[in-house]
């Protein structure tokens, strides 16, 4: 069970970015630690997501989420995406995951947020049973999305 979770900072990227590149990797992707380090570098110099970590006393980071802003116009109140959820395989089933996970609810409530929104995908059964055990609904009636990467001119 890691020791903290921390809200990371420029300072930590060196020791998140190995765990960034091996979710991606996980998502099919190549690997690039250059690429993660850019990319987290980025976000958090940009103030563009907000990324907590779990570390070990050893100081060995166990996993991380990130979240990015959004808004609801409707409801007129902040809403947070919860992009990224990552575990080590050899912290899996350990409690790191929901540790994450309240981390990042209790972060929408210090924000006043009006709730956070994920997906995953479909086959992911022990991911969504862990949403699900932690209040998170399901909901299909809303979902589009255009990838532009696939739209040809």
């Amino acid at each position: 069970m890691p020791s903290t979770v921390r809200q990371a900072s420029t300072s930590d990227i060196d020791l998140i970015a190995p765990l960034f590149d091996a979710y991606r990797v996980f998502y099919q992707q190549p690997s690039d630690l250059p690429l993660a380090k850019t990319f987290l570098r980025e976000r958090l110099e940009r103030q563009e997501s907000i990324l907590f970590f779990a570390i070990h006393e050893n100081k060995q980071c166990l996993g991380f989420v990130q979240l990015y802003p959004s808004f609801s116009s409707v409801s007129a109140k902040r809403l947070w995406i919860l992009n990224d959820l990552f575990v080590t395989e050899a912290s899996r089933r350990t409690g790191v995951a929901r540790l994450l996970m309240n981390r990042a609810r209790q972060f929408a409530i210090d924000t006043q947020a009006k709730g956070l929104f994920l997906e995953t995908a479909h086959d992911n059964i022990k991911g969504q049973a862990l949403y699900e055990s932690l209040g998170y609904k399901k909901n299909s009636e809303f979902y589009y999305f255009l990838d532009l990467q696939d739209v040809t001119q």
